[in-house]
């Protein structure tokens, strides 16, 4: 869903706060943040900047408590996991902008955003807004994905040895090491209360049609549909891997029988063995998990020209 909100026509200071993650992304970014703060204060925006999320929900808070103040958006300045962190922290459709920094930026990508401060600036002035459906797992939302197995064991390698700026080559010793000791235990996936689960080493849930490198594991998956998409893989080792890679790249997965595909509203994923799960490229924790969608819970501010596969961006 779409919303166009209509110009201001009361007194109300307009403000924008941004919430800048020092750590995204391979260098220091801070001076596209200024820039974009610049930008907006002489767009006539009052601008709020932090680094912490206390005094980010402190702030938001304080201009919606204000009858002389309109929280125009909350900018968030980094990489998915920034993005994550604010959309768990305040309340559903506050209205939430990009400013890609991070290493990945799977959300802003699907967006078509990049670190342009004066994109971002212009976005905000216009105020186009898109409702997105999020996935919550245990709990926790993401927006962009998660999966269990392989890919998420090398998060948690790479994060628990984080120190400072994350560089793609960063995952070279990660991956290795997963390469190494992994073990593809079975997970078991059951589906909308089926009473029998799918099988299978590696699964993947998607909101929207992004992943790292921009495989196109679930390459139509519609973050605005009210339901999440599953791909499983069957097989566990690097052979296998190799070999699911290259039908991922062929768009050839989906059409055999060692993968598995569909859409759904909830699931309950576990295993006998530990099995690691990450959300958004952050780890999340040991199965079990249960995922269930929320719909249009998440409101973006996005390119007046921006429209998912078969949208009529004028509408």
């Amino acid at each position: 869903m779409e919303t166009v909100p209509e110009k201001l026509l009361d007194d109300r200071s307009r403000s924008v706060i941004i919430s800048m993650n020092p750590s995204s992304g391979s260098t220091d970014r801070k001076s596209v943040v200024l820039a974009l703060q610049r930008m907006l204060i002489e767009s006539g925006f009052d601008v709020y900047l932090f680094t912490d999320i206390e005094e980010v929900k402190s702030k938001v808070a304080e201009c919606e408590s204000s009858a002389e103040t309109n929280l125009i958006a909350v900018v968030a300045a980094g990489g998915d996991g920034t993005v994550s962190l604010l959309v768990n922290s305040l309340r559903p459709q506050i209205p939430l902008a990009i400013l890609p920094l991070g290493t990945e930026n799977l959300l802003a990508k699907h967006l078509g955003l990049s670190a342009d401060p004066r994109l971002i600036s212009n976005m905000i002035c216009d105020g186009r807004t898109v409702d997105l459906d999020v996935g919550s797992a245990n709990g926790k939302l993401f927006m962009v994905m998660a999966s269990c197995g392989f890919d998420a064991d090398v998060v948690q390698r790479l994060h628990s040895n984080r120190k400072g700026h994350i560089k793609h080559w960063s995952y070279a010793m990660p991956i290795i090491n997963s390469i190494r000791r992994y073990r593809y235990p079975r997970i078991r996936i059951f589906v909308d209360g089926a009473p029998k689960p799918v099988t299978g080493k590696w699964a993947f849930i998607f909101n929207v049609p992004r992943y790292a490198m921009n495989l196109p594991i679930v390459w139509d998956a519609e973050g605005d549909d009210g339901e999440l998409d599953l791909c499983t893989f069957r097989g566990g080792n690097l052979f296998r891997a190799i070999f699911y890679l290259g039908a991922i790249l062929l768009r050839k997965h989906r059409d055999w029988r060692y993968s598995h595909y569909q859409r759904f509203k909830r699931i309950r994923i576990e295993a006998d063995e530990e099995v690691p799960f990450q959300l958004d490229g952050d780890p999340g924790g040991i199965l079990p998990l249960e995922i269930q969608v929320v719909p249009q819970y998440l409101r973006v501010i996005a390119p007046k020209n921006w429209a998912r596969p078969g949208n009529d961006p004028s509408q």
